[in-house]
């Protein structure tokens, strides 16, 4: 590897975990397709689809790890939301990360695609009232949350992005959690996810270490500035900025498919 090649890839890396950190998704809706579309465009070796989503996996283990720490004073993390929606997704994304080997990378794409624009929908649905429920009486229905978590599980797996970009749009539409306990628990949450999407992309030989390895450097340090900053930020502002995202990955991954 040279020079150019680690700092590009450190910098997708920096610039994904600090959004991952303050908009509480594990970072691979912008880290995949930076990661599938940079090296090439400055001349460097590109990834495959398999690659990517294999580094992806491993490098969103690390990200979620320094949100969680972060965000883990000021009761943010709703240790039953947690539970519930880390369980069923733990179980899916092993299921996923396992069986993708045997997907084409078309494939991939076309499910991360429509996982995308399934969750840039859903960020476009107005939320009104979410955040004036104070963090100690938030309430949701339990089994929904479960089976919508193993749902997304299973699609994230496949394509090593821990599910988080349709987590939070599911927590904030569906689930009514207020937007900063969702980032919060959405991360601890994609932690547990992605722990069966890197053990599925390990084992079946799916991982690029030394991009992997630059890219944990990066998220140790970015995740918990993005935290920080999200912190701080209007709840509003930060929806925007999820859905903005979100629907500009979806709109890319579809018109390359296409």
């Amino acid at each position: 590897m040279d020079f150019a090649f680690i700092i590009t890839i450190f910098l997708i890396g920096f610039i994904g975990s600090y959004i991952s950190g303050m908009l509480g998704i594990g970072g691979s809706i912008i880290k995949y397709p930076m990661l599938l579309y940079i090296p090439p465009l400055f001349g460097l070796a590109a990834f495959s689809a398999h690659e990517v989503s294999g580094i992806s996996a491993v490098q969103v283990f690390f990200a979620t790890i320094g949100g969680v720490w972060a965000y883990r004073k000021g009761g943010y993390l709703n240790k039953q939301l947690i539970l519930y929606m880390g369980a069923s997704i733990l179980i899916g994304s092993f299921i996923g990360g396992f069986g993708s080997k045997a997907m084409s990378e078309e494939g991939i794409n076309v499910i991360y695609g429509v996982l995308a624009l399934i969750a840039a929908v859903m960020m476009f649905i107005p939320k009104k009232g979410i955040d004036d429920i104070p963090l100690d009486q938030v309430t949701f229905n339990k089994w929904l949350a479960a089976v919508l978590a193993l749902i997304v599980g299973v699609g994230s797996g496949i394509v090593g992005a821990a599910g988080a970009f349709l987590l939070v749009p599911i927590m904030l539409v569906v689930l009514k959690i207020p937007t900063r306990m969702t980032i919060a628990s959405s991360l601890a949450i994609t932690f547990i996810s992605s722990i069966g999407a890197t053990v599925g992309k390990i084992t079946t030989g799916q991982v690029d270490y030394y991009p992997a390895l630059i890219m944990v450097i990066a998220s140790l340090i970015a995740s918990p500035l993005g935290a920080m900053a999200g912190k701080k930020m209007n709840t509003k502002i930060l929806q925007i900025i999820l859905a903005v995202l979100i629907l500009a990955t979806a709109v890319k991954i579809w018109l390359d498919i296409l």
